[in-house]
């Protein structure tokens, strides 16, 4: 028998036992046109469609072409938006986390590091004074500009903690100047008074300005003369408020 496409009018011929009894679906190979192809003997009896009908079929299978594109398209243009800010995310973590520091915490447990405040801690030194009998702690240190463009320099918390890592002490201060320049180092001091004798660790980390609940004396930054701490005290350092 032969078989014309409704589509393009493309003609075909088609052995009847191809077709079967209850007949089959076929293809266009010039369009890609997919119809359903009826047995001869049920064709034979079945008068030919109207011309407007065969016209209105073709439309509404243009329509339907032109929807599956349309929607392939659609995925197509989500899913670049996706991976565009997937990688945006990926490499401008930083300033991602600067904008939403809740996100933080989804990058550290995909395992990659973060630093909003764009600074490093450097030459971190801990030393023990008394006044009298109360033991003080006191950290120093240097905090630099790794990022690349100038960055207004934070607060630094100081928590001394046990050995079960229960924080026993907590003090703040500011990191001076208020601004660097890339590649720039201010200073900071942290005088934690009275420091709990069951202190084993010193954690030091970048908070927001906003955190530090208020200025600290002119002299708290400046380098003290003192005694070291028991090697069993170690200092942690951290760019992220500490959990």
């Amino acid at each position: 028998m032969i078989l014309t496409c409704p589509s393009c009018s493309t003609h075909y011929f088609a052995d009847d036992s191809t077709i079967g009894e209850s007949g089959r679906t076929v293809k266009c190979a010039a369009c890609g046109h997919s119809w359903f192809v009826q047995p001869k003997s049920l064709a034979e009896d079945k008068p030919a469609a109207p011309a407007h009908e065969v016209y209105r079929e073709r439309l509404r299978e243009q329509r339907r072409e032109k929807s599956k594109l349309f929607a392939v398209l659609s995925w197509l243009f989500s899913g670049s938006l996706f991976a565009a800010a997937t990688i945006a995310a990926f490499f401008f973590r930083n300033d991602v986390v600067k904008v939403w520091p809740q996100s933080a915490a989804a990058y550290q447990l995909a395992g990659l590091e973060v630093n909003r405040f764009g600074l490093d801690f450097a030459d971190i030194e801990r030393a023990r004074t008394f006044n009298d009998t109360i033991p003080i702690v006191t950290v120093t240190g240097r905090a630099v500009n790794v990022a690349n463009s100038a960055v207004e320099t934070p607060g630094v918390r100081v928590d001394l903690r046990d050995e079960t890592g229960t924080v026993v002490a907590t003090e703040y201060s500011f990191v001076t100047p208020g601004e660097l320049e890339p590649g720039d180092s201010g200073q900071f001091g942290v005088v934690v008074e009275p420091a709990p004798v069951e202190s084993f660790e010193i954690v030091v980390s970048f908070v927001e300005r906003s955190a530090v609940p208020n200025e600290p004396p002119a002299e708290a930054l400046l380098p003290l003369t003192a005694e070291p701490l028991p090697d069993a005290e170690e200092i942690v350092t951290a760019t992220e408020d500490p959990v």
